[in-house]
């Protein structure tokens, strides 16, 4: 369970929710869609992703699921981004952006500095910053403004820049920082616009995912989350936190992150 860390007072409502999980297709949005599903106060669910994605829950059935709607982006294409939000057909309560990049086949995190490449700075940018930001700008207007609502995107631990103490990883820890500077400035903007909306950042610990796969040798067994623990634990921690702690990012077990 998530500690509630704060003391603002906001509205807030345990049923009829409207929720957007971007990153859909991956294994955390996947797992944070199924539970939502399951949710009895969740009344609809929009996944963006790349690929069409139907959640196993609602593929059985062969038939549409007005509970369930899927938008297809590309996060390197705005255009598409602002599409997606405007086929929104009710204000939102909940935008979860459950999308982040750390390697790929020619990417890998930098051990030395020797290792720092354009192409590994500005792939890490585009994805862990340039994407988060660009769907902050076209679905913080979607969200409503009568009672609480919540933009959490995936951070990261390690874009904590007074906790650096290991170094390495120069271009995922470059990004994540960056983000959590987004998550900040956009904070200071809608306490002015939209008081009653907290936007944050999330780390949700090491989940077993192809993301950690080639990192997990070191993991010690109880730190590597199954993504339903993880999507648990996101989800718990997006409902206990309160408009003092926006602009923050928080762990999976409701811990504030250094910033």
């Amino acid at each position: 369970m998530a500690k509630t860390i704060g003391t603002a007072v906001e509205t807030t409502i345990s049923e009829g929710l409207h929720i957007v999980v971007v990153g859909a297709s991956g294994g955390i949005g996947q797992a944070l869609i199924d539970q939502l599903l399951r949710d009895v106060g969740v009344t609809k669910v929009y996944g963006l992703s790349r690929k069409n994605y139907q959640p196993k829950s609602l593929t059985s059935s062969g038939s549409p699921s007005p509970t369930y709607q899927h938008l297809v982006v590309d996060y390197e294409d705005e255009s598409t981004i602002e599409n997606a939000a405007g086929q929104l057909t009710q204000p939102i309560d909940r935008v979860i952006v459950a999308t982040g990049f750390l390697h790929n086949e020619s990417i890998r995190p930098e051990k030395t500095f020797k290792q720092v490449t354009s192409d590994k700075l500005l792939h890490n940018m585009l994805v862990n910053v340039v994407g988060p930001s660009l769907i902050a700008k076209h679905f913080l207007p979607a969200l409503r403004s009568d009672r609480k609502t919540v933009f959490a995107a995936l951070s990261a631990r390690v874009g904590s820049i007074s906790d650096n103490q290991l170094g390495g990883w120069y271009s995922y820890r470059a990004s994540k920082s960056a983000l959590n500077m987004m998550i900040k400035t956009f904070s200071v903007e809608l306490k002015r616009i939209q008081p009653q909306t907290v936007i944050v950042g999330l780390h949700p610990g090491t989940v077993d995912t192809g993301l950690s796969k080639p990192f997990q040798r070191n993991v010690a067994p109880n730190k590597l989350f199954a993504r339903e623990h993880s999507a648990d634990c996101l989800l718990s921690v997006i409902e206990n936190i309160t408009l003092d702690d926006s602009g923050y990012c928080f762990a999976w077990d409701g811990q504030r992150i250094a910033e």
